[in-house]
């Protein structure tokens, strides 16, 4: 009796995924495919390995201790893999990279095509989105975030601090004055996110300590980009993270006001991925290149994800 990786990599993926149609959109296969391949496995082994309903497909004893004793399997095969690809000093294959909307195009864009004249054996592929991701589902290998991870099996590393920045275009400061007060943005135009109401409230810092100032204006949007197009228009102030709008702030674009206000910290961006273990080569080097890149020169932070504190996304 020979149990098939082929059948067992299908396996796991229905385990961790949940469903055959999951676990087929991870592999590139058809849910009927999964399903044959999870039922072959049954009968050659002579056992039932998942409880299946219509609505829900969960494992058996037998399930979860073959599931157990499978991710062993392929953990060895990928430490064996990553030590024979690290002795020839070959990276290849496709690294997916999830990362916030406006960190993608404003930071790594510029810094990409260096990373792949390195290694350029190597595919990247970017899942770009401000919402929280599944590793699973979406076979991410890496992500970049400024909020909490929900899973506690990812490992975190601070990338950098970046604050955020109440700033308005040159025309818009012309026209409609500087605020020299927090309580003067009840009498500006404050260009805001529309989809979280708890990030309309800016914070400051004053004589008697931290304060919540709630912004209003007559513009939204729910990307931070859009929201840089319209305060370069002269239509408003907006606060957005220093990672965003530096380039423009260097060219004079936008011009930041209420500095002496600005809260003491910094908020940071973190890189997450799955485990410490068996770490693939291309995510490895990766990580280095993106610590090369933006770290602040400190020993990287690293831990488990629950322990992050929590950061406002940058849209």
């Amino acid at each position: 009796m020979t149990i098939q990786l082929s059948e067992l990599e299908v396996f796991l993926a229905a385990v961790e995924t949940g469903s055959f149609s999951a676990a087929g959109r991870r592999l590139a296969l058809s849910p009927s495919a999964v399903s044959k391949l999870v039922s072959r496995l049954e009968d050659r082994l002579d056992v039932r390995l998942f409880h299946r309903t219509p609505r829900m497909l969960t494992p058996t004893d037998t399930g979860r201790v073959l599931y157990e004793e499978g991710q062993e399997i392929f953990a060895a095969l990928s430490s064996a893999e990553n030590a024979v690809l690290s002795c020839s000093g070959t990276v290849s294959g496709t690294l997916r990279v999830h990362s916030m909307v406006s960190f993608a195009k404003h930071q790594l864009a510029p810094v990409i095509g260096e990373f792949l004249a390195r290694y350029p054996k190597l595919r990247v592929e970017f899942h770009l989105t401000n919402e929280p991701v599944d590793f699973v589902e979406q076979r991410i290998d890496v992500s970049i975030q400024g909020g909490p991870l929900p899973d506690s099996s990812l490992v975190a590393r601070r990338l950098l601090d970046s604050p955020w920045i109440v700033c308005a275009a040159p025309a818009y400061l012309a026209r409609h004055g500087t605020p020299q007060t927090p309580d003067d943005l009840a009498r500006h135009n404050c260009i805001n996110f529309s989809h979280r109401a708890d990030w309309n409230l800016w914070p400051v810092m004053q004589e008697d300590g931290p304060r919540m100032v709630t912004a209003k204006g007559n513009l939204g949007a729910n990307q931070g980009d859009m929201l840089l197009a319209l305060a370069r228009q002269g239509l408003g102030l907006v606060r957005l993270a220093r990672f965003h709008v530096g380039d423009d702030l260097a060219a004079g674009l936008l011009v930041p006001v209420l500095t002496a206000f600005q809260p003491p910290g910094q908020e940071p961006l973190y890189l997450a991925w799955q485990s410490r273990k068996h770490l693939s080569p291309r995510v490895r080097v990766f990580l280095e290149y993106m610590q090369e890149k933006f770290s602040t020169g400190a020993q990287p932070d690293e831990r488990v994800a629950t322990q992050r504190p929590a950061a406002q996304p940058a849209g």
